[in-house]
């Protein structure tokens, strides 16, 4: 292990978040820029992947400076230069890979390409001093649900995945179908403060060949269908009964994979990660189900929760004191799985 002050400048660009920050020794941020194309995309009810590029073009060397600036760092001073490397829109990974390796060229500073899953799992470093592994992990978002056991720094297995929607994604398409709007999670989980979550039955779905696996399809076009039943027989569509119904079902799913799973595999820790890790109701559950079961519960705050570049340098640490070094050849991978390298 290399014990000198280690500052990484990382950049994270794999959706709608053009992202930089500093970080030194992995789990102190010294800045953590996001420049957020939210609004832009609103209008479309989801991220227009040419939008999201050419967004990222026009801002990211703006955020990367501001990073660097606010955490009073000099391009000399820096260790490392890491960037999400996949998986994403390969449009937007594009554009922050080839910052990275821009900066790294000029500057001879080495390059470390992070897995943003990896990001992810790793956003529960920054707070949490005294988390290591191993532990269970459960990451979900609008383009991933997974749950992963950590066994080490960057050493991961995967326990389950989803089959088909991620829990974010059934989140923003049941919040259109409702007239909530994009993005879909934030708004579902205000609405559903007023509504009742016994109110509908709604399923919960489980992989036959797969106990750990998720599938939110089916959970989807249940809610799809129930609202449009009621359209057709002129019944009024109370919809704060719908979201705290359809997010019960959800993170009933959820928690019960993932404590199911702590059992079997006899983890005595538990994190969540990101953008739907900032859920309240999942948090609340999570918190109630981990003190039953005298399980330690670890979880990052909302805005490392959503992508970010902080996550991808702590991430980047790890991979650093490991050797992890990448040449001019690195390239964006849209599809990339967890645990893989180039």
């Amino acid at each position: 292990m290399d014990n000198r002050e280690i500052l990484i400048l990382a950049i994270e660009s794999s959706c709608d978040e053009t992202a930089a920050a500093v970080v030194r020794n992995g789990r102190e941020v010294l800045s953590n820029i996001i420049y957020s194309q939210i609004d832009l995309h609103t209008v479309y009810g989801g991220v227009v992947p040419e939008i999201a590029s050419r967004k990222h073009i026009e801002k990211i060397n703006q955020v990367i400076g501001q990073a660097l600036k606010e955490a009073g760092t000099a391009l000399g001073e820096l260790s490392a230069i890491a960037v999400t490397y996949g998986p994403g829109l390969v449009g937007a990974l594009l554009v922050g890979v080839s910052a990275a390796k821009a900066i790294s060229f000029a500057s001879g500073i080495p390059l470390v390409g992070v897995h943003h899953i990896e990001g992810h799992i790793s956003a529960n470093y920054i707070e949490n001093q005294d988390l290591e592994p191993p532990f269970l992990c459960l990451v979900v978002s609008g383009g991933h649900t997974h749950l992963v056991g950590v066994k080490d720094y960057g050493d991961y297995r995967i326990i389950g995945r989803t089959r088909d929607d991620a829990a974010g994604e059934a989140y923003d398409k049941v919040a259109r179908a409702i007239g909530l709007g994009y993005p879909g999670g934030p708004a579902i989980d205000r609405l559903a403060r007023e509504g009742d979550p016994e109110a509908i039955s709604f399923p919960r779905a489980r992989v036959a060949e797969s106990a750990y696996d998720f599938s939110f399809s089916g959970l989807k076009s249940a809610v799809l269908n129930y609202l449009n039943s009621c359209r057709m027989k002129g019944i009024e569509i109370n919809a704060a009964d719908v979201a705290a119904s359809f997010q019960k079902a959800v993170v009933d799913v959820l928690v019960g994979h993932s404590m199911e799973a702590v059992r079997q595999y006899g983890y005595d820790r538990l994190a969540i990660a990101g953008g739907v890790a900032s859920n309240s109701s999942l948090r609340d559950a999570f918190r109630e189900a981990c003190k039953e079961k005298k399980i330690a519960f670890y979880h990052p705050s909302p805005i490392f929760c959503t992508d970010n570049a902080a996550m991808i340098g702590t991430a980047a640490y790890y991979e650093y004191q490991r050797g992890v070094r990448h040449g001019w050849d690195l390239n964006a991978v849209p599809g990339l799985r967890l645990g893989e390298r180039v």
